[in-house]
């Protein structure tokens, strides 16, 4: 299966696609300095292939890539981020706590 992920400026979500057909996306919120993570969503179809995680992933080194803090709201993003804590560090330590990563 061939998987790639583009930012979707317009519809501001991170969206990835497998064989060319959307198969999923992260919605996010944009502010200067701050992208906060509010919803993802994988096609019931393509569930259980590791899609989420592979946009999840692809969306946070982009977000690195641009010198943007994180805020995942959204719990795929969050959880997500409790497994991989080599980019906890998007996380600005002072909004961990609001968002559920102060353990």
């Amino acid at each position: 299966m061939e998987t790639a992920v583009n930012d979707n400026h317009a519809l501001h979500r991170y969206e990835i696609t497998a064989d060319g057909e959307l198969a999923g996306f992260t919605v996010y919120e944009l502010q200067p300095e701050v992208i906060a993570f509010m919803h993802t969503e994988i096609g019931e179809e393509w569930g259980g292939r590791g899609l989420g995680s592979i946009l999840v992933r692809c969306a946070l080194d982009d977000v690195r890539s641009r010198g943007l803090d994180v805020l995942p709201y959204c719990p795929f993003v969050r959880s997500w981020l409790e497994r991989h804590d080599d980019y906890l560090d998007l996380v600005p330590e002072s909004k961990r706590h609001e968002v559920g990563l102060d353990a």
